[in-house]
């Protein structure tokens, strides 16, 4: 089967919550990589939105965090001061899966406003909603959004949301109990920050795609692993289960 290179990239987001229990969902990008994951691999994945809802598992990618199918897919609503105080700020959901604007090459996050250039007025973005503290509390946190040098970007306009802050240590001397971004998905490939530096770098590429494109395409010199690897093709159950939820058919 052939595929485009958003499929490509939903896919690879959907895998990297192999093994999670709990995933706290943005719309968007990181709605359907989750509701893929649940559709496929991951059935027992507990989909949590912020406007209270418990267990989703919505027949169609839900337009909004008020979208009334999340509610009534649900297998519990509660406030948002319970999902905020009693679910994430005390370390009870595993992986954050957030869109973004902008990332940095410590995977900082704008979602709130762009610069649009001189005589120009500034581009308003949807705002922070949950993330800042959904970056903050869960256990680790995957970003997914498109490749480009538009959106990675040498310096933030406005950072929305702190990855990895300024640098090593940046996120212990905040007091910010999660580990923070592992892990950026786009349509080129995937980067994680390094161990030592916690600068992102390219560790995978997917298939029909060069490293030298990916480092074309980043707003910064983006540094590449040496033991760069390649992605795995979507498998056809992978696609088709995407297609039938972007379309709003029911699990298979």
């Amino acid at each position: 089967m052939s595929w485009t290179s958003d499929e490509l990239m939903t896919v690879n987001a959907a895998r990297a919550l192999a093994g999670a229990r709990t995933c706290f969902v943005g719309i968007g990008l990181p709605s359907a990589a989750a509701n893929l994951a649940r559709r496929t691999t991951e059935p027992g994945l507990v989909l949590i939105y912020e406007s209270g809802t418990l267990g989703s598992k919505p027949s169609r990618l839900p337009l909004s965090i008020g979208d009334g199918e999340l509610a009534d897919t649900a297998d519990a609503v509660v406030s948002v001061p319970e999902i905020f105080n009693y679910w994430l700020q005390a370390g009870r959901i595993d992986v954050g899966f957030l869109g973004a604007a902008q990332v940095d090459r410590f995977a900082n996050v704008n979602t709130t406003v762009v610069d649009r250039g001189p005589g120009r007025p500034e581009g308003r973005l949807p705002g922070a909603g949950g993330a800042p503290e959904i970056a903050a509390s869960c256990g680790k946190v995957l970003l997914v959004l498109r490749h480009s040098t538009r959106n990675l970007v040498e310096r933030l306009d406005f950072v929305t949301t702190v990855g990895h802050g300024d640098g090593p240590g940046s996120r212990a001397r905040l007091g910010l109990p999660g580990a923070g971004p592992v892990a950026v998905i786009t349509d080129l490939g995937i980067m994680r920050p390094d161990p030592e530096t916690a600068e992102l770098t390219l560790t995978e590429v997917h298939p029909g795609t060069t490293p030298e494109q990916a480092v074309a395409a980043t707003g910064w010199p983006l540094a590449v692993a040496p033991g760069l690897r390649v992605t795995e093709p979507p498998t056809e159950a992978e696609l088709t289960a995407l297609r039938r939820l972007a379309q709003g058919a029911p699990d298979a």
